[in-house]
């Protein structure tokens, strides 16, 4: 008897809705009669995902699920209907259908009739893949353009917030939290209260802010400079640049931002909402002490727990042969280890504290790893920025564009004349100009194309500009300088690590793609602190 291949299926939906529910049975459905049919089939498992997006694996658990169990030798074919179900992005398609037919693994599209256990089979799929993520392109181009259009027209997207309701793109008042708002406000402005002394009267109080178990500092700032609360509607504060990998960013002027005065009932009338947005900026540029305190050292605000995200904070003790200084995370600094309070609520972190000395060493030690194969590096990390800014470049014909719309005006002219010398007839004179009015639209068009490539060429080189800089004051350093720490470091993230005297934490910094892990032991001796790394690797 024939051994059976072990086939399992996957199928996929991108939305929750019912519809779609349905298609989702409806493919399960499919996968049992077609497998029911093939004599050399067997049914192993389906796998499936719902209301998660194509363009992306990380999310999908039934997909990666598959793709381990197939990795262990499971079973040995996968059926699913078509490429844009496996996945809308061609790099992983491509990824996973090699990864999987190196361990054995086929995988079969049936209304694409592709087959990865064919000699053809990955040409085909590519195409596939390219055409589906091409689609997917287009699909969020489209959601785009329909939710700039429907934010212009007033719709809001978002959900409740603190004294609005959210409901049908529509914003009404919560008439029971419009207290709240209207409190941090005259605290804040006409009684002249700090946000952390507000946020300790309103715990004090027991009003609790919407979302988050108690009030903050960053929460009451949130609020003060939200626009909503004058009855106005800021949109796209955020984006999402890559339709891909779907993650958000915060919107600095990388695109229009959509802002509707007098759009919704208001809770603070505008006169208190000025007052407050001019008492912000004056204690902003007044804060002196904070920006000392903020910028006192290299590291300051840049050393994060990667344990709880907190900030590390500086300690610093005086000794006999000296001074010891070391960051500690704040949460283990203020509440000391992990632990539960009175109401049951998460204080404190297991995190350990890491000495300034060490901080120092690791970066000195990153910079020379960089410094290594400096021209390689540079080359790499800025190789896919100037492929774009040279594709625009190679679009700059602005000079050339002008000529050929002063040639053809000037063939124009010479056309008129012509006609009056008796020399072409006006039925020709009319089908000439026709042609040359149709020419210069053609490059009228062109030419304002080109001006907006101009305008992108010229940002992006400017931003390759600062980032060769950048790259530069790293890849030259050679010097242990504090001063230059601060300007090129991003952040640190300090990991908790079992070991005794040693700290796991990854450095990033700043413009560069990537961070550099390190695992290091550190030892002090007569007033002396030695840093030996132990382990190191580059991560994304």
């Amino acid at each position: 008897m024939e051994n059976k291949l072990r086939t399992a299926v996957y199928a996929r939906v991108s939305t929750e809705k019912d519809d779609q529910v349905n298609s989702l049975a409806s493919q399960k459905s499919y996968f049992v009669d077609y497998i029911s049919s093939q004599k050399n089939m067997e049914l192993s498992k389906v796998y499936f995902d719902e209301g998660i997006s194509g363009t992306q694996t990380r999310k999908r658990a039934g997909f990666n699920q598959m793709v381990k169990d197939a990795l262990n030798g499971e079973f040995n074919l996968i059926l699913t209907k078509e490429v844009s179900r496996f996945a809308r992005n061609t790099v992983d398609t491509l990824f996973y259908t090699r990864k999987l037919k190196e361990a054995g693994v086929g995988v079969v599209f049936t209304i694409d009739h592709i087959d990865t256990r064919q000699s053809d089979g990955e040409l085909r799929l590519a195409i596939m893949a390219s055409l589906a993520q091409e689609e997917s392109r287009k699909t969020s181009e489209r959601v785009k353009w329909g939710q700039q259009r429907r934010m212009e027209q007033g719709v809001v997207f978002g959900r409740d917030l603190l004294g609005y309701r959210v409901k049908n793109g529509v914003l009404s008042v919560n008439s029971e939290e419009v207290p709240v708002i209207k409190a941090i406000f005259h605290k804040y402005t006409n009684e002249g209260k700090g946000t952390h002394v507000i946020s300790r009267e309103l715990t004090e109080e027991g009003l609790g802010p919407k979302r988050s178990s108690q009030w903050s500092a960053t929460v009451i700032l949130r609020i003060l400079r939200n626009e909503k609360y004058v009855g106005d509607l800021c949109q796209k504060k955020t984006f999402t640049p890559d339709y891909l990998t779907h993650k958000k960013k915060y919107n600095r002027g990388d695109e229009e931002k959509i802002y509707i005065k007098d759009h919704h009932e208001a809770i603070i009338d505008r006169d208190l909402w000025n007052r407050t947005q001019a008492e912000l900026k004056q204690r902003s540029q007044s804060a002196d002490a904070k920006s000392r305190h903020s910028r006192r050292y290299w590291c300051s605000g840049k050393i994060c727990c990667g344990e709880c995200g907190s900030k590390f904070v500086s300690r610093t003790k005086k000794l006999t042969v000296g001074t010891y200084k070391a960051w500690r995370c704040y949460q283990t600094a203020n509440h000391g280890k992990l632990k539960m309070d009175a109401e049951g609520k998460k204080i404190g972190c297991n995190n350990n504290s890491i000495n300034e000395k060490a901080l120092l060493a690791c970066m000195k030690y990153c910079v020379s790893l960089i410094c290594q194969n400096q021209k390689q590096l540079r080359r790499e990390i800025l190789s896919g920025i100037q492929a774009v800014c040279g594709k625009l470049a190679a679009t700059l014909d602005e000079n050339k564009i002008r000529h050929k719309l002063d040639a053809i005006e000037e063939k124009k002219r010479k056309s008129f004349d012509a006609m009056l010398e008796g020399m072409i007839t006006k039925e020709d004179l009319k089908k000439q100009t026709e042609w040359y009015d149709d020419e210069l639209s053609r490059l009228q068009t062109k030419l304002a194309e080109s001006k907006q490539n101009s305008r992108k060429y010229n940002g992006k080189k400017k931003q390759i500009d600062e980032l060769e800089k950048t790259l530069d004051e790293i890849l030259c350093f050679n010097e242990d300088n504090e001063m230059l720490y601060r300007e090129l470091l991003e952040k640190i993230v300090v990991y908790q690590e079992f070991e005794r005297g040693c700290s796991r934490l990854v450095v990033w910094f700043k413009s560069l793609p990537f961070g550099i892990r390190l695992k290091i032991k550190s030892t002090g001796r007569g007033g002396e602190y030695y840093t030996e790394i132990l382990e190191w690797g580059f991560v994304s």
